[in-house]
């Protein structure tokens, strides 16, 4: 049996539930994702299990996902024992054969650099990103019974919070990741979430919102990416996609 794990908040959760009312998911742990495992096993005679959990949650961490906290949980305060009672690496590997991260929307809300990366700070800037992802990719890395699946940063609509600035970083903190960041043949896969969500445009498609400035998926949306999600971690799993 394969065990896979999904880390995540709110733009994760629309995803891992697709289509399916939140009130019955919420009810009775059904989700898109989780049925189209249910189906593959019985199918094709596989014993594949995927859960999910709210990562980091929101006591008493802080409901902060972004790179620096990856970071500063799992490379910075690495170990045995948990932080903040979130979960190391040392600890989910010895559960999971998957383990797949994503950040919150705010990501794209990245700042200018200054010249002068810093890995220890918690500041949205590429050059800080960047830094923390080397040592994530390093951390992960130490694993190598392990995968992992990253997804790209998620960018926010047009207007609203969102400067045309942030969203040109984002595209470039996209472009980094799957072209400079990203190793062939390594642990480490790449499921591409921001192309599916700008396809190719600049901002998240105001269509596969919820709209009205709202940069959650549409239920839409996301009942059309949860079998993709699915498939992909599939594929991961058994060694049919390329790290």
């Amino acid at each position: 049996m394969k065990r896979i794990i999904f880390l995540h908040h709110s733009t994760g959760e629309s995803i891992w539930v697709g289509r399916t009312n939140h009130y019955v998911y919420r009810l009775a742990g059904r989700a898109d994702v989780n049925l189209c495992f249910k189906r593959y096993n019985r199918k094709n005679k596989t014993r594949y299990s995927i859960t999910q959990r709210n990562f980091p949650a929101l006591s008493p961490y802080g409901w902060k996902n972004y790179p620096y906290d990856y970071y500063n949980i799992w490379v910075k305060h690495a170990g045995d024992k948990p932080y903040l009672n979130e979960p190391t690496l040392e600890i989910l590997t010895q559960t999971y054969d998957i383990i797949i991260f994503k950040h919150c929307f705010p990501v794209s809300m990245i700042k200018g650099d200054t010249g002068k990366p810093d890995i220890d700070s918690s500041e949205k800037r590429l050059e800080n990103y960047k830094v923390q992802y080397d040592a994530l990719k390093r951390k992960m890395h130490e694993f190598t019974d392990n995968r992992f699946i990253v997804w790209t940063p998620p960018v926010m609509v047009e207007g609203g919070r969102l400067t045309e600035d942030q969203a040109i970083r984002t595209r470039e903190f996209h472009r980094w990741i799957m072209e400079e960041w990203n190793e062939k043949g390594d642990n480490i896969f790449i499921w591409d979430f921001y192309n599916y969500q700008t396809e190719g445009g600049l901002y998240f498609k105001d269509e596969y919102s919820k709209g009205g400035g709202d940069s959650h998926p549409s239920k839409d949306f996301a009942g059309r990416l949860a079998p993709l999600f699915a498939r992909f971690i599939i594929d991961v799993a058994e060694g049919t996609t390329a790290g």
